[in-house]
C-alpha cells in the first residue's frame, strides 16, 4: 500500500503509514510501488527534483491513490513551487477529501499565502476524519491563536492535543498563555 511521508510539524516525523480510510484496498503494480518508495527516500534525502521526476512516473500510472500526489506536492513545496504544490494537494483531496496529510499541507501553503480561512477549513477536514491526527489539530490551534486571533479555538484545539499528547511542554505552555488572554 502507498503511504504518504507526509506533512510535519515538529523535526520528529509522523508516522502516517497507520492511517486509513476504511475503504477497499487498491492493487498496485509492483514496479509502481517500488518507484513510489524510491521516490519517497529521495524526498528523504532532499533531492526533490529528482524525487519529482520519479513520482511524475508513478502518477502517470497510478491515479487512484492520494499519496504520489501528496509527497509531490510536498517536493514541489520544497523546491518552491507553490501552485504545483497547491495542484496536486487539490488532486490529492479529490480522492479522499479527508487525507489528514494533504489537508494538513495544503493548511500550511494556505496559511504562508495569507489564505487564512482556506487553512482552517483544510486543518478541519483533517480533523474530521481522522480526529487523532495530530499535526492538523496543533497547526489548527496555531492559526486560530496567531493568524486569526480566535483564542476559543486555539484553546480548544491545543487542550484536544493535550488529551492525546500529554507530555508535550511546547503545547502546555501554550494553553495556559491562551487561558491567560481569555482571562481564564
Amino acid at each position: 500500500m502507498l503511504a504518504s511521508c507526509g506533512g510535519q510539524v515538529r523535526q520528529d516525523s509522523y508516522d502516517v503509514s497507520s492511517i486509513k480510510k476504511t475503504t477497499d484496498y487498491i492493487v498496485i503494480d509492483s514496479d509502481v510501488e517500488l518507484d513510489f518508495k524510491n521516490a519517497v527516500v529521495l524526498m528523504q534525502e532532499e533531492r526533490n527534483e529528482q524525487a519529482i521526476t520519479v513520482l511524475k512516473t508513478v502518477i502517470e500510472r497510478e491515479q487512484r491513490l492520494p499519496a504520489p500526489f501528496v509527497n509531490i506536492a510536498i517536493a514541489y513545496n520544497k523546491t518552491g513551487d507553490k501552485k504545483a504544490a497547491e495542484e496536486n494537494l487539490i488532486k490529492a483531496l479529490k480522492l479522499d477529501i479527508g487525507h489528514p496529510v494533504a489537508n494538513n499541507e495544503l493548511g500550511l501553503l494556505y496559511r504562508k499565502q495569507g489564505r487564512f480561512k482556506a487553512a482552517r477549513t483544510a486543518y478541519q477536514n483533517a480533523i474530521k476524519e481522522h480526529p487523532e491526527y495530530l499535526p492538523a489539530i496543533r497547526n489548527l490551534g496555531v492559526l486560530c491563536d496567531l493568524y486569526m486571533h480566535d483564542f476559543e479555538c486555539a484553546l480548544q484545539q491545543f487542550e484536544d492535543y493535550l488529551e492525546l499528547e500529554p507530555d508535550d511542554k511546547t503545547v502546555k505552555i501554550w494553553v495556559a498563555d491562551v487561558r491567560r488572554r481569555l482571562g481564564r
